[in-house]
């Protein structure tokens, strides 16, 4: 009998190698698929490790005696037990462990598109005699609970694509599943199987999101509609209490990073797929998940909500997991656009309550390959930029959000009043030097200057909030003490769009390649955030003058660099128009216009003109990534047109409405010219758009402007713009004019 035994345990691991092997190779399973069943089942480890037990006692403790004998010792009664059931228990484990490898990669293999059919059929007849032969699904539940991690995560991942499995054959969810996670959520949000539930749940939704040739939003309907009272509760059961009073911290804590990764998959699901759930909703209608920013909890975790939080209110979320973008051209959603509406006006109440003043954002060193600084090497102390800039971007786009369903200007800046100093006040202690010697304006830049992404989500953002506050204004008309003021606490407020784009264009040292770059790339909202900006300098262009003005005081009191990285060439090249003066004196307030019609004619007085070369030497020019400055068209260039046509469509289709009004141009119909190149600007000596170091703010602005216009249009001749520029050629044509009467 303990022959038997023992020839029964290797003839296991025997047959699940060979098993191995064939699944690996994805080979057709020509012997009978029924004998396999008996091997993959989990309890069979356990069984045969208690058929074992009474047997092998005598053989065991034959073998210890044995070996004691020879060297003079005795073995007690104790040793030989614990050396017994370690011997099985090594044994039940890797045999467990195999088992379960093996169903997972047997699910692989069906829900695979590259296995053979022949082969899919037989792992496909295989899954199913395992589902009614030995309920495996009830079997890795129970393993699932196992305390050895190793074989928790197996058994997961296995449930994971047995479920997938199951939806994607259109086969009834499992009950004993449906059950489990019931039960587990609705007692306890501290409970290691609720963590189990969660996991599992996430790894099949993104399993869902993964699979472009499936029903998707069928599928996560079935997976999600049985837990939706469910999922409802364990939010509230979770979010709703103090920290103190959970029992058990480190449940919590994983509890808290695998239902916030499922309320993102819950959000993107509504977004990608308009599915319409009641537990899609619970972040933006029961906005207490925001409480546990303040709570005792690793920082990892606050990051992960804010990050969150940021995904929700630019509709990105899912992003990760989801192969395409969401269409920019889509039928508006009512519904969730209230819900955001609710959920910024929470997380503004909630910053207003002094969110911020309890949310800490302590940076970590960055080691390299470690996490200890090593001795002689100096300790950088700083801020969690990942959250920084995602507290900083939701703070805004919160105060949009609101605007945008606002009519009240009165309103409008009372929340201003109310919200932008606090979010300032938070922002000081973590930026340093200080925004106090600063405009308050260069926090944007400051802030996202290495997310070029949310830098322009912000921008964009704030020259909204502007937009709405001054709809009502008559641009055209002076300058009245009410607008003065106003403009006034647009830069003691930070959101001033001109300073915003003049910290922009000084961060890429006003380099007219890189807003080339953006413009081409799909990547950001440049073009939206540049098109809006443009139709505003043209209409606030006295504003945008006092501004350079502004900034050039700026800089020239604060002592900061101003320059210029492209030198100006020797005098008496040709003749060029002049910069705006106006006059700055002791008693001017730096923050407000120095005359309402600042785009006037200019001062009598000598002028030296100083031409601007077109380009500046390529070692102190930001390097882009094309180079735009190719040679002519060639042959091959003219017959690779129609290529190029076809792969410009599906980014012409994704660009706003003011770039789309007209058809794609085309050679053989009738183009925009391009500009001749000629100087731009000259400076007045002694005026504040002029300094020792290069030429000032609003001459170097002009300058990148007309640069970038001319490489447009000279892209534009070779065919090789992605879209219709037309829009935008005309608004960068506007702005010439401005100049051309300044």
């Amino acid at each position: 009998m303990r022959y038997i035994v023992e020839i029964k345990m290797e003839s296991v691991q025997e047959i699940l190698d060979h098993l191995y092997r064939k699944v690996l190779l994805g080979a057709t399973l020509e012997d009978d698929l029924h004998g396999y069943i008996v091997y993959l089942n989990p309890d069979l480890s356990e069984q045969a490790v208690c058929t074992a037990s009474s047997v092998a006692r005598s053989d065991v403790r034959d073998v210890l005696d044995g070996m004691a004998g020879q060297h003079g010792v005795s073995i007690l009664p104790e040793a030989q037990e614990c050396s017994r059931r370690q011997l099985q228990t090594g044994r039940a484990w890797e045999v467990t462990l195999l088992q379960l490898t093996l169903i997972d990669m047997v699910l692989s293999r069906v829900l695979s598109a590259e296995t053979e059919s022949r082969a899919k059929a037989g792992y496909r007849e295989l899954t199913e005699v395992l589902l009614q032969s030995i309920e495996l699904d009830s079997k890795l539940i129970r393993v699932l609970q196992n305390s050895d991690k190793l074989l928790s995560y197996l058994a997961a991942k296995c449930l994971a694509s047995l479920l997938y499995f199951q939806l994607r054959e259109k086969k009834m969810l499992s009950n004993s599943w449906v059950t489990f996670c019931q039960k587990h959520l609705s007692d306890s949000s501290e409970g290691g199987e609720a963590v189990h539930c969660l996991c599992v749940l996430a790894a099949v939704m993104k399993e869902i999101f993964k699979d472009a040739h499936s029903q998707r939003a069928e599928s996560l309907k079935q997976l999600l509609t049985p837990f939706d009272n469910t999922f409802e509760a364990f939010y509230n059961s979770l979010f709703s209490q103090h920290f103190g009073n959970f029992k058990n911290p480190s449940n919590i804590i994983s509890s808290l990073m695998c239902f916030l990764e499922l309320l993102e998959l819950l959000v993107a699901s509504r977004i990608h797929l308009k599915l319409h759930l009641r537990s899609q909703r619970m972040l933006f209608l029961k906005p207490h998940a925001l409480d546990i920013l303040a709570w005792p909890i690793p920082a990892f975790i606050k990051r992960k909500l804010v990050i969150l939080i940021k995904k929700c209110l630019l509709c990105k979320v899912g992003e990760d997991f989801c192969r395409e973008s969401v269409p920019t051209l889509m039928s508006p959603d009512h519904l969730l656009d209230s819900d955001m509406l609710a959920l910024a006006d929470a997380l503004l109440h909630a910053i207003h309550l002094g969110l911020w003043k309890a949310l800490t954002v302590p940076g970590k060193p960055s080691c390299f390959g470690g996490d200890e600084v090593q001795p002689g090497c100096r300790l950088r102390a700083g801020p969690d930029h990942v959250t920084l800039r995602a507290a900083s971007l939701i703070t805004v786009k919160s105060l949009e959000i609101k605007f945008q369903n606002c009519t009240s200007a009165t309103e409008m800046k009372a929340d201003l009043q109310k919200f932008l100093p606090e979010f300032l006040a938070f922002l000081k202690p973590q930026l340093q030097p200080s925004l106090q010697l600063h405009n308050p304006c260069e926090w944007l830049s400051r802030v996202f200057i290495e997310q070029d992404d949310d830098m322009l989500e912000a921008a964009k953002a704030s020259l909204s909030i502007y937009l709405h506050l001054t709809r009502e204004w008559d641009t055209s008309t002076s300058l009245t003490p009410e607008k003065e003021a106003w403009i006034h606490s647009t830069h003691g407020h930070g959101y001033n769009p001109h300073c915003i784009f003049l910290f922009f264009l000084k961060n890429i040292a006003f380099d007219s390649t890189v807003l080339l770059d953006f413009l081409i790339s799909s990547e950001t909202c440049f073009l939206e955030y540049f098109v809006k900006y443009l139709k505003l300098l043209q209409k606030d262009w006295g504003h945008f003058l006092s501004t350079c003005q502004f900034f050039a005081a700026m800089e020239s009191q604060c002592g900061v660099s101003v320059h210029d990285p492209f030198p100006l060439p020797a005098h008496g090249t040709s003749t060029s128009y002049t910069a705006p003066h106006a006059p700055v004196g002791e008693n001017a307030c730096p923050w407000i216009p120095w005359a309402a019609d600042a785009s006037s004619e200019p001062q009598s007085q000598p002028k030296e003109t100083h031409p601007v070369p077109t380009n500046g030497p390529p070692s102190r020019t930001p390097q882009s990534l094309v180079d735009y400055d190719s040679s002519e068209p060639s042959d091959e260039e003219a017959t690779d047109e129609p290529l190029a046509n076809s792969k410009q469509t599906s980014l012409c289709q994704e660009m706003p409405g003011e770039i789309q009004d007209l058809p794609r141009t085309c050679k053989g119909k009738e183009r925009s010219r391009e500009p001749q190149a000629r100087p731009l600007l000259s400076a007045e000596p002694n005026s504040p758009f002029s300094d020792d170091g290069g030429v000032a703010p609003f001459l170097r602005t002009v300058r990148c402007l007309e640069e970038l216009q001319r490489a447009i249009y000279r892209l534009q001749e070779k065919n090789l713009f992605p879209y219709n520029p037309a829009a935008l050629l005309k608004l960068l044509k506007g702005v010439e004019a401005k100049c051309d009467n300044v």
